[in-house]
């Protein structure tokens, strides 16, 4: 894995829910998954210029059943934190950039804070360009 982060995440516990998200965006580890995502989180994009809207159940399924990025020839990982803040002890905002599917991806991530843990409560993601390699 190559990690080439512009911005320091202050807060260890959402440093490793970021290294979580990356794992599991790469290796599709279910169970981790469920540990990332609450279960009332919600990604979009609009970049075929319709809005779409995934909810937690509907893009779990979709990662479950998909051939993971670390078992697709030719990708090459490639995690980076571009933008972190912190807004409060119980919300915070990750701009984060990954490799997959042959693609170059930015995520907004929207972290809250909830039963003890932080989660990725919203996702809203495009792709910006060709992966690297």
């Amino acid at each position: 894995m190559t990690r080439n982060d512009m911005a320091t995440i202050s807060d260890p516990e959402i440093s490793t829910l970021i290294d979580n998200y990356f794992e599991v965006l790469w290796n599709q580890d279910m169970e981790l998954f469920d540990r990332v995502f609450h279960k009332e989180c919600v990604l979009y994009s609009a970049q075929t210029g319709t809005l779409n809207i995934r909810p937690y159940a509907i893009y779990r399924d979709a990662v479950a059943n998909r051939v993971s990025p670390a078992n697709t020839p030719g990708d090459v990982r490639a995690d980076s934190v571009l933008m972190f803040n912190q807004i409060s002890p119980t919300l915070a905002l990750v701009h984060a950039q990954l490799q997959m599917f042959g693609g170059l991806m930015q995520d907004y991530l929207n972290l809250v804070y909830l039963d003890g843990q932080w989660w990725v409560m919203a996702k809203m993601w495009e792709r910006v360009g060709d992966a690297v390699k």
